[in-house]
């Protein structure tokens, strides 16, 4: 743990680099290609394989049964003897209920095929229940769904042109989110998934996470290209490699605290369970967090950059900076480390004395962020590291405070 955090925080400090903007055309290529197969699959397998909740049809449920062997062909024979009907679907939920899925009967029929599965199953009759589920709830709940898509999307491109003050970068987190989606929904094809309410519910709920974390990504690249225009001391697609990187084990480490719970239901539902709304749920929501992940490092800022590479003010911020460079000799790593506190060897330790007539209450408060009041302009924490600028802020407010205090008290003395 301890050398990823060292990893981390050379990744943030700029003493380590993933140039993930160099290769993005790599990137685009391998998510190309993968959207592509999948693609191909879900023209290979006819389309999506919906649930019967979307194509309509019967659905009957044994419980209580005590012996699994053969119980696939020994329900598909029954509805095949009784219903007439050659295609069933047939699975087992939990640890002692087998669910049938077949096409659409009368009442009479779905009686006869009932009491004939109790029978098969040494089950009554009566225990085993049936229901009709007719094609017009799928199509209002697929209505339903790709309304709440398209008003989703309309309000986060708003958000994000707002937020960011910039359109560019919504069409950017727009594409990713759009990547997720179709190889989601592609996995779900070429591996022959059904999609039931519960997946469409996971598609929708991803679409959340992928904007998520695209956004904290986003915002350090904003912040890193606002200081890169000020100092001219990088090009923009640096800064924005930067922010990558700097990110990096942030989102790693989100994507794998959301990963762990939802594959663990995965793997139990899968299982012990059975299908089900937990585990189709549970499969829509780890495909779509991996993916999401994977689109707002490696898709999201490098589309950014090919959008706004051509704009005046980012041409003529890395002519400068390429003048400068070559007039002073200075590299990228030297040019990072300059918008990086640096720790120095009187940063080392850990100041206790106060201004003077104080009791020494501001070396005690600023003892908690880890630096003191003569610290601060170096920026760095007790044991050497960098301290975030948020925390150098709060630091010298509260020394500002701590002064006037002492101003208020001696006025009223």
């Amino acid at each position: 743990m301890s050398r990823f955090s060292r990893w981390g925080n050379d990744l943030y400090t700029g003493h380590r680099s993933i140039d993930f903007i160099g290769r993005r055309k790599f990137f685009y290529l391998a998510s190309a290609v993968l959207l592509l197969l999948t693609l191909l699959g879900l023209w290979a397998r006819g389309g999506i394989n919906l649930g019967i909740e979307f194509t309509g049809g019967s659905d009957f449920r044994v419980p209580g049964v005590t012996s699994f062997e053969n119980f696939e062909q020994r329900a598909t024979k029954v509805v095949s003897d009784v219903g007439h009907v050659e295609s069933s679907k047939v699975t087992k939920v939990g640890s002692d209920t087998v669910r049938v899925e077949t096409q659409r009967f009368d009442d009479r029929r779905a009686i006869d095929v009932r009491d004939a599965l109790g029978k098969e199953f040494g089950v009554s009759g009566d225990a085993v229940t049936s229901s009709v589920i007719g094609p017009s709830w799928g199509e209002s709940v697929t209505k339903d769904a790709l309304r709440a898509l398209a008003l989703f999307l309309l309000l986060v491109s708003v958000v994000l042109a707002v937020y960011f003050r910039t359109w560019k970068m919504a069409v950017a987190a727009l594409a990713a989110l759009l990547h997720d989606i179709l190889f989601t929904v592609g996995i779900y094809a070429l591996a022959g998934f059904e999609v039931t309410p519960a997946s469409a519910i996971g598609f929708l709920t991803i679409l959340g996470y992928s904007i998520y974390d695209t956004v904290v990504v986003f915002d350090k690249v904003r912040e890193n290209t606002n200081e890169a225009f000020r100092r001219g001391t990088m090009t923009f697609s640096e800064a924005v490699g930067l922010a990558v990187n700097q990110t990096l084990v942030r989102s790693i480490n989100t994507s794998m605290v959301a990963l762990l719970p939802v594959g663990i239901i995965l793997a139990m539902s899968w299982a012990a369970i059975g299908p089900g709304t937990l585990r189709d749920l549970s499969l829509a929501l780890f495909i779509g967090i991996a993916v999401g992940t994977y689109s707002s490092i490696f898709l999201a800022p490098p589309i950014l950059v090919d959008l706004r590479s051509r704009e005046k003010n980012v041409v003529t911020l890395r002519d400068r900076v390429l003048k400068a460079r070559a007039r002073t000799g200075e590299s990228y790593e030297e040019a990072v480390a300059e918008t990086q506190p640096t720790a120095g060897s009187d940063h080392d330790a850990v100041h206790t004395h106060g201004a003077p007539g104080t009791s020494g209450a501001v070396a005690v408060a600023t003892t908690r962020v880890g630096v003191t009041t003569d610290d601060l302009d170096g920026g760095v924490t007790t044991t050497g590291r960098p301290l975030h600028p948020y925390a150098q802020r709060a630091a010298r407010e509260e020394s500002r405070r701590d002064a006037r205090r002492r101003r208020k008290t001696q006025g009223e003395k």
